[in-house]
């Protein structure tokens, strides 16, 4: 625990969007929250990384208020009440310590990190056809974006995020991956699973040689994202979850008019050329031991398949909602629209 007696990048005003929020929250690592603070700068309310994905599930957007999401009746301190303030401090992980006024004082924070995040296993496998000729002769995790191949931006964002150790599943054209492994300056132990035959989206995990005894990030190696990976590590203990499947936000424009109408067949309304949104898996899960010990070892499974098989059986899966940057390079043309954002500053 620290206190934090300069807190101004720790501090919001209470007229803040959630993306200039996020902003703050990104700008004031390694903490994950915001104080919010009224017009005259006393404390109104807290918000957490969490509070707001936890809002985007229920259809908030990053262009409105603070206010949709921020904890309006926050824990806080009392200025000279030491050690009460360091109970509370460790209950809830940050302690907004006030003055008499209701002004801040000062902070206290457990630092946010990635203490017993798990283990990382990249699929990097896949024969990536829907890239057509791109894919003919190089796997599509070594493909560069913005100058660095897929993969080694998976591997950096996993190394930043303090995974312990990386696995790597290889099959199509494995040698070369194998080659760029062994030849990246990697900051912790990276090994190659080599599957003899596809084993689908989660089924390497049967061949990892040591179970794990804590989760394990599964990450498909064809992203390009700024997912913190620790923010979900926290967010996936702090919920309880057994398993969490990182989602993005997918939208879907209709062409068309679409009509609304009753049983009577009488129209209701029309709307015109409508946008849904939905949230879709995006190729980040964070599993339990328990959910790794589900998956049979040398057989072909797909991920959508085991969290049905564990959520069947009584086991937790939750959503973590990404408001990072997040793109997934499947065609032609995403590998077109990763590079020109890739000139975007952030990307």
């Amino acid at each position: 625990m620290i206190r934090v007696s300069k807190f101004d990048h720790l501090v919001v005003p209470v007229t803040a969007t959630i993306r200039e929020v996020l902003a703050r929250i990104d700008a004031a690592t390694p903490e994950l929250f915001q104080i919010v603070v009224d017009a005259s700068g006393r404390v109104v309310a807290t918000v957490t990384d969490g509070d707001i994905r936890r809002a985007m599930l229920k259809g908030v957007g990053l262009d409105d208020s603070v206010e949709a999401c921020m904890h309006r009746d926050p824990i806080t301190g009392r200025d000279g009440e030491t050690a009460e303030n360091a109970r509370q401090a460790r209950q809830a992980r940050f302690l907004p310590v006030l003055d008499a006024r209701g002004y801040l004082a000062h902070v206290l924070s457990l630092r946010r990190g990635a203490d017993g995040i798990g283990p990382a296993l990249v699929m990097a496998g896949g024969y990536g056809k829907r890239l057509g000729t791109a894919t003919k002769e190089t796997p599509k995790p070594l493909i560069p974006v913005g100058g660095r191949p897929m993969i080694d931006r998976v591997m950096a964002g996993l190394e930043d995020a303090g995974v312990p150790g990386i696995s790597v599943a290889v099959h199509y054209l494995a040698d070369q991956i194998d080659r760029f492994v062994a030849a990246r300056e990697n900051r912790v132990p990276v090994s190659i699973i080599r599957e003899s035959d596809p084993l689908g989206t989660a089924g390497a995990l049967g061949l990892l040689p040591e179970a794990p005894d804590r989760p394990i990030l599964v990450v498909n190696a064809d992203l390009v994202t700024r997912v913190d990976f620790a923010a979900l590590h926290e967010f996936h203990e702090r919920h309880g979850f057994d398993g969490t499947i990182a989602a993005a936000r997918y939208e879907i424009q209709v062409p068309f008019g679409v009509l609304r109408y009753g049983q009577n067949g009488l129209i209701d309304g029309i709307d015109e050329k409508p946008v849904f949104q939905h949230f879709v898996a995006a190729g980040i899960y964070y599993l339990s031991p328990e959910i790794v010990a589900m998956v049979p070892r040398g057989r072909a499974l797909d991920m959508p398949r085991l969290l049905e098989d564990a959520r069947r059986i009584g086991l937790k899966i939750g959503i973590f909602p990404i408001h990072e940057y997040w793109r997934d390079v499947g065609r032609p043309h995403d590998l077109l629209m990763v590079e020109a954002e890739m000139g975007t500053p952030g990307k």
